[in-house]
């Protein structure tokens, strides 16, 4: 028997590590995507039903989800197929996941809040390791110190990328590095705000970035002061260099073909053993006005591993009618200790 659960983007990189994690759960969910070949392949080896659907095509979308209950996006870049696919959602009263870590698609959906309550439908971007662990964090800490007015974020661990995970990071590039300061939305230049963040092993120094968290941990804690950090590794640094210097350059057609071509260079994402032996760690901090400070350590497994098992445990609780209706974030739905259910997490001292 089919799930009621639909799975667009299926045979992207971890559109698959997605699918062939529900089907290890139990699940059957439909496979749905743009190209009708690739999505024919994979339902010869996985046995599913396909329905193909461009987001540029609403009517095949809105066909797309008869008799279902929720779709999950794993097509990136969120920015550019998350509101057709949203839209169809909402019009045809099925639930909305995906996996993003782009502020702007989360601000996006955040802002449907009145739209998804009257249409009884749940919006939950970030199901994935963007931002399922960090938004936990937020959570807890949170429950730490309720007063918090600041939140920081670091990260470190994420080795390699597939092509949707870096076709979304360099639609990013033009935006500079997003902060939030005040509860709003603020630009700052790259490299400008760093510090070194003890992980658990040591001082690494870390260099902020543009992170889903600065919206979904904001619209979790409503914390209006909010920074991730990443490690300063070469890869980071250069990234956030051609943003600083070429910003504008990347949001050009002529930046975009550019972007197009890079993506298509790099390998799908990492192997099998590479996501065996991976893994990544987060550091959390919040402060309040008084100067009191609570920290949380965290270790995952490797990301986009971590990402198939949180996004089809949520497929499986919507199915199970744990939703809610509107805008959500991972931690208001399922709790602020949903992430550490997860086989591989754990708390470092």
């Amino acid at each position: 028997m089919t799930d009621r659960a639909l799975i667009y983007g299926a045979t992207g990189f971890t559109g698959r590590l997605i699918v062939e994690e529900a089907l290890a759960r139990g699940l059957r969910p439909i496979v749905a995507g743009r190209n009708a070949l690739r999505l024919a392949a994979c339902a010869e080896e996985w046995g599913l039903p396909t329905r193909v659907a461009a987001v540029e095509d609403p009517r095949a979308l809105r066909e797309m989800l008869r008799d279902v209950e929720v779709l999950l996006n794993a097509a990136g870049p969120f920015r550019e197929t998350a509101p057709a696919l949203v839209d169809a959602c909402l019009d045809c009263g099925v639930h909305y996941l995906d996996i993003t870590g782009e502020f702007a698609s989360i601000e996006a959906l955040a802002r449907l809040d009145r739209r998804a309550r009257e249409r009884r439908v749940m919006l939950l971007p970030g199901t994935g390791f963007d931002v399922v662990p960090t938004d936990c964090m937020a959570a807890i800490l949170l429950e730490r110190l309720p007063r918090a007015d600041s939140l920081s974020i670091a990260l470190t661990g994420l080795n390699a990328i597939s092509r949707g995970s870096a076709a979304s990071v360099f639609a990013q590039y033009s935006e500079l590095v997003m902060v939030r300061r005040a509860g709003s939305l603020v630009r700052v230049a790259p490299g400008t705000l760093e510090r070194d963040v003890d992980f658990g092993f040591g001082p690494l120094r870390t260099t902020a970035i543009t992170w889903g968290d600065i919206a979904s941990a904001y619209y979790t804690t409503g914390i209006p002061n909010i920074t991730v950090y990443y490690e300063a590794t070469p890869l980071v640094r250069a990234g956030l260099a051609l943003s600083r210097y070429a910003g504008g350059v990347t949001a050009t057609k002529v930046g975009t073909f550019w972007r197009d071509l890079m993506v298509r260079t790099l390998a799908d994402g990492p192997s099998g053993e590479q996501r065996k032996r991976g893994g990544a760690s987060i550091f959390a901090q919040a402060t309040d006005p008084s100067g009191a400070h609570a920290e949380l350590r965290l270790s995952t497994p490797e990301v986009y591993s971590f990402t198939a098992q949180t996004s089809v445990a949520i497929i499986e609780r919507v199915l199970a009618g744990e939703h809610c209706r509107g805008f959500q974030t991972p931690s208001r739905v399922y709790g602020p200790d949903f992430a550490l259910s997860f086989p591989g997490v754990r708390q470092i001292p």
